[in-house]
């Protein structure tokens, strides 16, 4: 249970001092009670005067405890210099000396007492500091003016003060941040933006963290225009407006399930609380003394502790108090009632909960609804399978209803005559949802080695994925294609699809100037035809709007059978693609899009700090053997007798000093043309990747390696002790031809007891197999080189994250 303690400088008897109290809240009087009280010398001089500048609770670091702190100061007989000592009163209830230095001047203003303890304080534009650790007096190296203390939440805490630079420092921010214990200045419009600087009058960080070395944090802060305002990341994000002015501190408590408050002290004895959740004003005080928060009756939440004026310390307790939580807790003392007072939360914010409750309720009522219709359609489709079944043992005609009517989606169909359909009637069937997308054209390149399949959608269709799906279910290899994009990124994003589909990579782009969206696959081309499939039926999964079954549940995944793709002999003798660029026909625009997913995909930032670039793209224009895509002009091919592959590139201009390159090839390509690129960039120039996203195929080749790696451990123990189980079954045979000479009683039971014994040894063995040396150094061979191949596709798959 928190204490509540008191301290006031006295002159005892010779010498000057202070004398404290400690007080605990008993309920059942419902009054504070004398819990202990001391008396410490300060000086033992008459003529000493003692006052008190400031008291705080903070962490002290070496005892790793909350604790009271007083710091007190002493004018010197001359008056030239001004002693300051710093009091922490111990469990043991006796007030001891911390830290004492000397200033040649009074403090003036706010004197801040944070963990350490630290005492900070800022004079004529200086901001000092002093501590246990920081022996002596020291100031930072920045002056500042308008100076706020405050500690980020970060790790065990960091100390910082926040203010104007004074004078302004060049190639840094007016508003500027000092960290004490690393001695690092930092731009202090990552706290508070530079206008609310001069008007804030106290703050708070609430929550702090570092982001890829950036700092990001949480601020409440009170503003000489009476307001309380909300920062995330040196942006406002909420404001209060609060009924007094000039604020001086800001607590936080924590109720627990009712949430936070905000209490803020103000200079002329007012306090009021500000609900975190809803940032409005809760209640409001005046003539308050003292604002405490802690929890004062050991109920495991804290509660706020009024201490109102005139409360008759010299004659024993406190006579005019307030404990509550405005929540449902409340004692008071000398506010017109003796007895507990149970107020209710505010209206407002009981609104809020029951409208949270409500909007609950309506989703577990939706969520209900979607497992219900799917236990029915299961319980349907059960239920036709045991007719089924009856039919077929029974020998009688089944018929069975359309997909369509049970709310399913048929991957492929079972009637040989639905294969033979045309592909113009799947293509131009109207769908049952107005969210189904509706299909152009189905077509497909074979390049490189590849089999790359493609589909032209509306272009108001977003969300879907295209897979290939084999009669024969075994995984097609398939590699990682690059984004391609014609005007506009990508628009296409994938979705968890059924076990069934073996292999799917989607590429999507957006071509306006069509207005239609083109999504495709890419799979290597060698195993279709090792293994005799000839054909592959093209499956699109896209986001199904579920609101016209469930009003307001979220989209769902679907799948539509968008036609078969036939491979033929003429196709592998392809011609190369794009062999007349400057054509616009859908055969070009199809070539691009093939060439697109299949090449490797690089993009380089170039920044030019001194220099601006010039016209990159005209030079790459006047490169001989490059062409202009006329179907997409932003991209230009080459395509010379002597490299195996084309070459695409893009170039995107984002200011004079900078731009991105994008280049479509190979690497041997790609450092050929930056070797010939750098001679016409400026000297000091850098090139450097642009991070992208993490494409889906690193997480399936690192999941692949795990796959291999465990399989070949499983393989190469199997080998092993197969090998050694041969081995044994070869001296069981060769032991149980041996047979007695003589058939006497005795030679049996020996020979069946020396049975009995090598059966015993070779189960021992087999619990602790014994193999040959050289298979196993073959086979931890061959695993390491599997789990080098793993550890590879692992740091590929961090690297790109």
């Amino acid at each position: 249970m928190a204490r509540y303690f008191d301290m006031i400088a006295v002159n005892v008897s010779e010498r000057s001092g202070l004398t404290f109290r400690s007080f605990y809240f008993e309920r059942e009087g419902n009054a504070f009670l004398n819990a202990t009280e001391g008396a410490t010398a300060i000086s033992r001089k008459l003529s000493a005067h003692i006052d008190i500048v400031t008291c705080k609770c903070a962490v002290d670091v070496q005892k790793r405890v909350k604790t009271a702190f007083v710091l007190v100061t002493k004018k010197s007989e001359k008056g030239s210099s001004f002693k300051y000592s710093l009091l922490a009163l111990r469990s043991s209830h006796r007030l001891e000396p911390c830290i004492e230095f000397k200033l040649p001047y009074q403090m003036k203003g706010k004197v801040s007492i944070l963990q350490g303890p630290t005492v900070m304080w800022s004079h004529d534009n200086s901001v000092s500091y002093t501590s246990p650790l920081a022996e002596g007096v020291r100031k930072i190296p920045i002056q500042m003016s308008k100076c706020l203390f405050g500690e980020l939440p970060i790790q065990k805490g960091q100390l910082f003060a926040l203010g104007l630079s004074e004078p302004p420092l060049d190639n840094h921010s007016p508003t500027l941040g000092y960290l004490f214990e690393g001695g690092q200045a930092f731009d202090g419009s990552l706290v508070l933006p530079h206008p609310y600087i001069c008007i804030t009058q106290c703050m708070r960080v609430l929550t702090a963290d570092r982001v890829d070395g950036v700092l990001r944090c949480a601020v409440i802060a009170a503003t000489s225009n009476q307001q309380l305002v909300l920062f995330e990341n040196g942006t406002v994000k909420d404001t209060c407006e609060v009924p007094f002015g000039q604020a001086e501190d800001i607590q936080m408590v924590d109720t627990g399930r009712n949430g936070c408050l905000f209490v803020v002290s103000f200079k002329q004895g007012h306090v009021c609380a500000i609900w975190k959740e809803t940032f409005q004003v809760s209640s409001c005080w005046s003539d308050v003394d003292s604002a405490h928060v802690d929890d004062f009756l050991g109920c495991g939440t804290e509660q706020i502790l009024l201490i109102f004026r005139n409360k008759g310390m010299s004659s024993g307790p406190l006579k005019k108090f307030i404990i509550t939580d405005l929540c449902g807790i409340s004692y008071s003392c000398g506010q017109g009632s003796e007895v507990l007072k149970a107020s209710p939360p505010p209206q407002e914010n009981s609104l809020l909960t029951l409208q949270a409750l409500e909007s609950r309720l309506q989703s577990g009522l939706i969520v209900l609804q979607e497992l219900g219709r799917e236990v029915r359609v299961k319980d349907r489709v059960l239920q036709q399978s045991i007719q089924v079944l009856t039919d077929v043992l029974s020998g009688r005609e089944t018929v069975l209803s359309q997909p369509e009517e049970e709310g399913l989606v048929a991957l492929w169909d079972s009637d040989e005559e639905s294969n033979d359909e045309t592909l113009d009637d799947k293509l131009h069937e109207t769908p049952a949802l107005s969210s189904r997308p509706k299909i152009d054209k189905l077509w497909h390149r074979i390049t490189e080695e590849q089999l790359v399949v493609g589909l032209i959608l509306t272009a108001d269709t977003s969300g879907v994925s295209l897979s290939l799906l084999t009669d024969q279910v075994f995984w097609l290899p398939a590699r990682v294609p690059s984004t391609p994009t014609l005007t506009s990124p990508s628009s296409g994003f994938a979705f968890s699809e059924p076990a069934a589909k073996r292999s799917r990579q989607h590429i999507a782009s957006d071509d306006f100037s069509a207005g239609r969206l083109a999504v495709t696959a890419v799979t290597k081309l060698a195993p279709l035809l090792t293994s005799g499939c000839v054909k592959c039926r093209a499956m699109l999964h896209f986001a199904e709007k579920a609101e016209a079954v469930f009003p307001g549940s979220g989209p769902t995944t679907a799948v539509l059978h968008c036609g078969e793709v036939s491979l033929d002999i003429r196709d592998l003798c392809q011609k190369p693609l794009l062999q007349n660029p400057q054509i616009k026909t859908d055969e070009v625009r199809e070539d691009l899009l093939s060439l697109l997913t299949v090449l490797d995909n690089s993009v380089l930032r170039i920044d030019s700090p001194d220099y601006s670039l010039g016209d990159i793209d005209g030079w790459i224009r006047r490169k001989e053997g490059f062409k202009k895509i006329d179907v997409s002009p932003e991209y230009l091919l080459l395509d010379s007798p002597g490299s195996s592959a084309p070459l695409l590139l893009r170039w995107h201009q984002i200011s004079p000093f900078q731009g991105d390159l994008s280049i479509h090839g190979s690497q041997l390509q790609m450092l050929q043309f930056l070797d010939s690129m750098l001679s016409y960039l400026p000297d000091s120039c850098f090139v450097q990747p642009v991070k992208r996203a993490r494409s889906q195929s690193t997480a399936q080749k690192f999941a692949s390696a795990l796959e291999k790696e465990v399989l070949s451990l499983r393989e190469g123990l199997s080998s092993l002790l197969c090998v050694k189980d041969e081995e044994e079954r070869n001296e069981g045979r060769a032991g149980h031809g041996e047979t007695p000479d003589s058939g006497s009683a005795e030679d049996l039971v020996r020979c069946c007891r020396e049975a009995w014994q090598q059966n015993v040894e070779k189960s021992r063995l087999r619990l602790n197999p014994v193999v040959d040396a050289g298979r196993y150094r073959e086979m931890v061979k061959s695993i390491s080189q599997v789990k080098m191949d793993s550890d590879l596709a692992a740091l590929w798959e961090l690297n790109q994250s």
